[in-house]
């Protein structure tokens, strides 16, 4: 059984390029798919994703990542039920209904603007999410709700894609 990839930061420069950039920089969203892959009891390859996501805006190709909606429509493309709520008072119940989600927001640290995507599933006590932060080591706890992550983060912008198996 593979493992997620906890911190796209560690992944060498010349190893799964996702345009003509290095996953380490723009790959968030390849992984996002990957590690939810996993969580769905699958096997993914990265060359698989990468390659589906590439080709979905042919302009783009992965160069400043991967576009909001391309999760969602690779996914239902290989045959998950896939929902998407841009609703964050509703990520909790409709993350706690799926097998997996992936979420997409953007982040804002002074200057700097950015955008992420994770995978998160819910358990018990809470929800996790995989390669959160550039020093993330596994799985990072997110508190009993995600709408309060979020706003504790000061995240906006957020999409919270559904994923269950049909």
């Amino acid at each position: 059984m593979q493992t997620p990839i906890d911190n796209q930061t560690n992944i060498p420069q010349d190893q799964w390029r996702y345009g003509l950039r290095p996953s380490a920089k723009t790959g968030c969203g390849w992984i996002a798919v990957y590690n939810a892959l996993i969580a769905l009891g699958e096997s993914p390859l990265p060359e698989t994703i990468i390659s589906a996501l590439e080709r979905q805006l042919p302009l783009i190709h992965g160069n400043f990542g991967t576009m909001v909606l391309g999760p969602a429509l690779l996914l239902k493309k290989w045959g998950y039920d896939v929902t998407i709520c841009s609703d964050p008072k509703k990520f909790d119940a409709m993350c706690r209904k799926s097998d997996v989600s992936i979420l997409f927001y953007y982040w804002r640290r002074k200057w700097k603007l950015g955008a992420h995507f994770v995978a998160v599933q819910a358990k018990e006590n809470g929800f996790y999410a995989y390669n959160t932060y550039t020093n993330s080591c596994g799985p990072d706890f997110y508190g009993e709700s995600l709408e309060q992550h979020l706003r504790t983060q000061k995240n906006f912008g957020c999409v919270l894609t559904c994923v269950r198996k049909k």
